[in-house]
C-alpha cells in the first residue's frame, strides 16, 4: 500500500501534468480544428442555457479556490486568518459553488443522456468526461462532509503542502497525504485523471477562456430588409 500511495501522490502528479501540457500542445499543433467545445446548443437549447450557466460559474469558482487555497503559502495568510477560519471559509464557500455546479452538471447529464438529438451526435468520450466530472464534483461534496470531524485545519494544511510541494519539485509530498480519509485521496487522484484525460477530449477548451468576451461590444443584428417589389411591366 505504501508503494500504490508513493506511485499515486508523488508520482502521478507528474505524469498526469506531463500529459496535459505536452498532449495540448500536440493537439493544437496536430489536430488544431478539433480544439472546441462540440457545443450541442444548436441541437437543442432546452435546459442548455441554465445548466450551462450553473456548471461553469460552479467550476470555474471551486477550480479558482483550490489554487488560491492550496497553493497560497501558510505565511501569506496567517497574519489575516487562522487555519481553522481558512478550513470554514473554504468549507461555505466550497458548499455554495460546488451545489451550484451540482444542479448546473446534473441539468446537462440528464440532458446527454436523454435527449435524443444530443445522445445521437455525441460521443463516448463526451458522456464519460460528464460523469467523471460528476463523480468528481460529489467526492468533492462529501470532503466537506469528512471535513467537519476536524475543525482545526491540520488535514488542509498537510494537503496544502503536498500541493506546494508538487508544484516546487519537493521531495516527501506522498507522506503528507498517507493518513488522510479515503475521500480527498479519491479526489485526488480523480481530479488528476481528469487533467491526463483533458487533450484528447473536449476539456481541452479549457485553455481557450475567451476573457475578451466580457468586455465586448454588443452585437448590432439589423433587421431583415423587405423583399424588393416589381410592378407590372409597362
Amino acid at each position: 500500500m505504501n508503494y500504490l500511495n508513493t506511485f499515486a501522490f508523488q508520482f502521478y502528479p507528474y505524469i498526469a501534468l506531463a500529459v496535459f501540457f505536452i498532449g495540448s500542445w500536440a493537439r493544437f499543433d496536430r489536430s488544431m480544428y478539433t480544439w472546441r467545445t462540440g457545443s450541442s446548443q444548436l441541437l437543442s437549447d432546452k435546459g442548455m442555457r441554465v445548466g450551462s450557466n450553473m456548471f461553469h460559474l460552479g467550476i470555474l469558482a471551486i477550480l479558482g479556490g483550490h489554487l488560491v487555497g492550496l497553493l497560497t503559502p501558510h505565511a501569506l495568510y496567517e497574519p489575516f486568518i487562522t487555519a481553522p477560519q481558512k478550513q470554514l471559509l473554504a468549507m461555505v464557500a466550497g458548499g455554495v459553488f460546488g451545489l451550484v455546479c451540482l444542479v448546473g452538471i446534473t441539468i446537462l447529464t440528464v440532458r446527454r443522456l436523454t435527449n435524443p438529438r444530443v445522445k445521437a451526435t455525441g460521443t463516448t468520450s463526451d458522456t464519460v468526461i460528464l460523469l467523471l466530472l460528476f463523480l468528481q464534483l460529489l467526492l468533492g461534496l462529501y470532503t466537506i462532509i469528512a471535513s467537519t470531524h476536524h475543525m482545526d485545519g491540520g488535514v488542509m494544511m498537510a494537503l496544502a503542502e503536498w500541493a506546494q510541494r508538487i508544484v516546487t519539485f519537493r521531495g516527501g509530498a506522498a507522506d503528507l497525504v498517507v493518513g488522510v480519509n479515503w475521500v480527498y485521496k479519491a479526489h485526488i487522484f480523480l481530479g488528476l485523471t481528469l487533467f491526463l484525460l483533458a487533450p484528447f477530449t473536449r476539456l481541452v477548451h479549457v485553455w481557450s477562456i475567451p476573457l475578451s468576451y466580457i468586455w465586448r461590444p454588443y452585437q448590432v443584428v439589423r433587421r431583415r430588409s423587405p423583399p424588393l417589389r416589381y410592378g407590372p411591366r409597362a
